[in-house]
């Protein structure tokens, strides 16, 4: 499951990076009840994108901003309480991790649902059934 992290340079220190993917990652495995789960745990990946300043836009004018993206299988983030949830837990770690200075107003989150039977676990193309099952092994 990717995520994606963006944010406008200087949003998050550099020596935070590492410690905001633990933690989103983290929380979106508890969140899903998948905390410790073998087959989900490693197939969360994620990728750091670090916007250079002045190429960040809100309404057209320059801004400072975060975005914390996943895409997953359609039966991820279904639950409003997960949403929720995960939301607020994922804007509470970046503005955490910003020292309290990126505003709340500036932190987004989204999910992307894949296509059914578009992902993929160890070179394998599963269906959103397949997938479960895998992961119920873990």
């Amino acid at each position: 499951m990717p995520l994606t992290l963006t944010f406008t340079e200087g949003v998050l220190p550099r020596d935070k990076v590492k410690d905001a993917i633990q933690r989103l990652t983290e929380s979106m495995l508890k969140w899903h009840g998948l905390t410790g789960n073998s087959v989900m745990t490693p197939n969360v990946t994620a990728n750091v994108h670090i916007v250079p300043k002045g190429l960040s836009f809100s309404g057209g004018d320059e801004f400072d901003g975060a975005w914390v993206e996943w895409k997953v299988p359609s039966f991820a983030f279904a639950s409003r309480e997960v949403q929720s949830g995960f939301g607020q837990e994922a804007t509470d770690i970046v503005r955490e991790l910003s020292n309290g200075r990126q505003p709340r107003d500036n932190i987004y989150f989204n999910v992307v649902h894949t296509v059914d039977g578009a992902w993929n676990l160890d070179g394998q193309a599963m269906s959103d059934h397949e997938l479960g099952q895998a992961i119920a092994r873990g």
